[in-house]
């Protein structure tokens, strides 16, 4: 039964919160370098978060090979998947467009937990999902602008988010958060490099600035996001990525002239609303 008494960790909001600014940043810093390849700003990525994961690791005495590494690898493959195709609907797309679009993987996220981790939503959870779902087409509606293929893309971003997210959970039992996040960026190289050296383009200096932004503030938001997701279950975490659409519309609308109508006011509303509220339940018992 759904409870009102127990309420979200507030070290799990507080992650997702910060995770989820610090996406928003990033994700305007790819929209600022539509000359530079999304291959090029995923290998540039995975290289500082590499070196920065590694630090810390070395810090902390921690192997950074872990223990589950089948599912490891897994979860970098997905997360690299979704990267890609993500960073290229942001560079074809408006910018709070691509992110509502991605903003699925929340709803999907939690289907997924259902299945694969055993994690079930309270059907109030589940209202509050489809609330956030409904702020998210009142948001951007059905915007002419988009390409069916490119829609297609951001949609399949999405899923492999949401597989990303229950791998991350799953593993938290298993291993650090900080070896969760080395596979990441390493898959993301090993996969990404051999195509990226014979088709680079040198940035400028002000793009090699952005990049280096790309980097340093994808891997903090990593970090906070899979503390989160590690700090308690799929279905009370996902909702609040919603809050993205917020971040993304206000700085879209600010920095990159994208107009918000009333009814993407609106929709921003019920989204932060819904949000929050949901920050106040606890997921259903397990089976």
């Amino acid at each position: 039964m759904t409870s009102l008494k127990k309420h979200i960790p507030r070290d799990a909001i507080l992650f997702m919160l910060i995770a989820g600014l610090c996406f928003a940043l990033v994700h305007a810093a790819v929209k600022l370098v539509p000359g530079i390849p999304v291959h090029e700003i995923v290998v540039v990525r995975a290289v500082i978060s590499i070196a920065m994961t590694w630090w810390a690791l070395k810090r902390l005495r921690l192997s950074p090979w872990g223990q589950n590494r089948p599912m490891l690898v897994f979860r970098g493959a997905a997360g690299t998947g979704a990267l890609l195709l993500y960073f290229y609907t942001i560079q074809k797309m408006p910018l709070a467009t691509a992110v509502t679009i991605q903003y699925l993987h929340p709803i999907l996220t939690v289907i997924l937990a259902t299945f694969l981790l055993r994690e079930r939503a309270s059907w109030m959870q589940w209202l509050c999902f489809v609330t956030s779902f409904i702020g998210v087409f009142l948001v951007r509606g059905f915007d002419t602008r988009v390409a069916p293929f490119d829609l297609a893309l951001g949609i399949a971003s999405a899923v492999l988010s949401a597989v990303a997210y229950n791998l991350i959970r799953s593993l938290r039992h298993e291993d650090h958060a900080l070896v969760v996040m080395f596979y990441l960026p390493l898959v993301s190289l090993i996969t990404v490099l051999p195509w990226t050296l014979f088709h680079f383009v040198w940035p400028t200096s002000f793009e090699w600035l952005v990049l280096i932004v790309i980097g340093v503030f994808t891997q903090i938001a990593q970090y906070f996001m899979t503390r989160a997701y590690q700090t308690d279950t799929a279905a009370n975490i996902s909702n609040l990525n919603y809050l993205g659409i917020f971040y993304a519309s206000i700085i879209g609308f600010f920095v990159f002239d994208e107009t918000l109508m009333g009814l993407s006011l609106i929709g921003i509303g019920i989204i932060v609303v819904s949000a929050v509220f949901s920050t106040r339940l606890k997921s259903a018992p397990s089976p």
